[in-house]
């Protein structure tokens, strides 16, 4: 488990090395159509609205988790996201990678907060989430759980972005397996700035959000999870220490 935790920040400068390569940034936004910005907001709200990457049940007044995510979201108008970036070549993926923290607190609430970068398009973004397991879960029942989330991004000139969600999950621990699911809505406030302002105007929309995942707690912590927002995919992994 020692080589897993001390490959890790190997791992991810590997992973990470090719997108630093090719970094881009959102310098004309205002080259897009006022429907182009549109579809580019829900992608964007897509992939950087909060992801959980933990079940619902409370981890408890001493208990903590923490680790390094990393998210890939499918985007539906990549193309978008070029014309945005001065044409910049784009992957139709949009890699994410992000240090998360969460901690309980009494009554089986949990607060929870990440940092998480966009590292080809120069985007990083502040999240958090209070979640509140009012099923707390047995050894033979499941826990079930409310959330309140938000995320708000940072490093684009020419966009002021953030994201609001509410959902309701569930999940039950077999042994070091624990699945969980959850649905949700996610709202969007996607504002242009700067020279952006002069031919585009504000988004603000809603996004239905479901999503399916599983924690592994072999000492070191593992967390895969699948999350469709607004009908755009995400996947995501976790590596971290859960208590």
């Amino acid at each position: 488990m020692k080589k897993i935790s001390a490959a890790l920040p190997v791992a991810l400068a590997a992973a990470l090395a090719p997108a630093s390569a090719m970094a881009y940034e959102l310098t004309t936004l205002g080259a897009l159509t006022q429907s182009e910005f549109r579809l580019l907001s829900e992608d964007l709200g897509a992939a950087l609205s909060y992801k959980p990457l933990v079940p619902s049940e409370a981890t408890g007044l001493l208990g903590f988790d923490f680790g390094i995510g990393v998210t890939g979201t499918a985007l539906d108008n990549a193309i978008l996201l070029s014309k945005a970036s001065n044409n910049a070549s784009v992957h139709t993926t949009l890699p994410l990678v992000s240090a998360r923290f969460y901690k309980g607190l009494p009554f089986n609430i949990d607060i929870a907060g990440n940092y998480t970068v966009a590292p080809e398009a120069h985007i990083n973004a502040f999240g958090g989430e209070v979640r509140w397991a009012f099923l707390p879960g047995t050894t033979t029942m499941p826990a079930v759980a409310i959330r309140a989330s938000g995320s708000i991004t940072n490093g684009i000139d020419q966009l002021d972005f953030s994201t609001y969600g509410v959902d309701l999950s569930i999940s039950k621990g077999f042994a070091i397996f624990t699945p969980y699911g959850g649905i949700g809505e996610v709202w969007v406030n996607s504002t242009p700035a700067g020279s952006a302002k002069a031919t585009l105007r504000e988004e603000k929309f809603n996004q239905t959000k479901f999503f399916l995942g599983v924690n592994v707690n072999l000492g070191v912590n593992f967390a895969f999870e699948y999350d469709n927002t607004g009908g755009i995919n995400s996947y995501s992994a976790k590596v971290g220490f859960r208590f």
